[in-house]
């Protein structure tokens, strides 16, 4: 993979297409994240976001209905509607996320770093809940709201 990677909480990102680069605003995330990791239940208030899974499982929730999806699932979180996923392999997952207008891709940038390497950044200690209030805060700014606890 060409460039460093973004330490996006527990994962490693790697932007394939800013929403600059198009016309359309269309981002396209590649995301590798480990066993467990799951981000709050959250809503996206101004873009769609579509998951194309590469490698591994994950149990996805979606208001209250929860599936599981192995790779070639393509899946469609439309914004307003709450959702989150779990990774439920063991050897971690892969996979790609696609949304429009930016939003979410200046949300990851914000809240991640350059990766010091091209790995999985080190696990980090479940957040306080001021961390929790802050990331909230800063996730409202880019039309993201969290609504809910991760999965476990």
């Amino acid at each position: 993979m060409p460039g460093t990677g973004i330490w996006f909480l527990n994962t490693l990102v790697h932007v394939r297409a800013a929403h600059t680069d198009g016309n359309d605003g269309l981002f396209i995330l590649e995301h590798r994240s480990p066993f467990g990791d799951s981000p709050p239940q959250h809503i996206h208030h101004t873009e769609d976001e579509a998951l194309i899974i590469l490698e591994g499982e994950l149990r996805v929730q979606v208001a209250n209905d929860s599936s599981r999806h192995r790779p070639g699932a393509v899946l469609l979180g439309l914004k307003g509607i709450p959702h989150t996923y779990r990774v439920e392999s063991s050897a971690g997952a892969r996979f790609i996320t696609v949304t429009a207008h930016g939003n979410f891709e200046r949300f990851v940038r914000a809240v991640g770093r350059q990766a010091e390497r091209e790995d999985l950044p080190p696990l980090l200690d479940p957040p306080s809940p001021a961390a929790i209030e802050q990331l909230g805060a800063l996730a409202r700014t880019f039309g993201i709201e969290l609504v809910g606890p991760p999965l476990r």
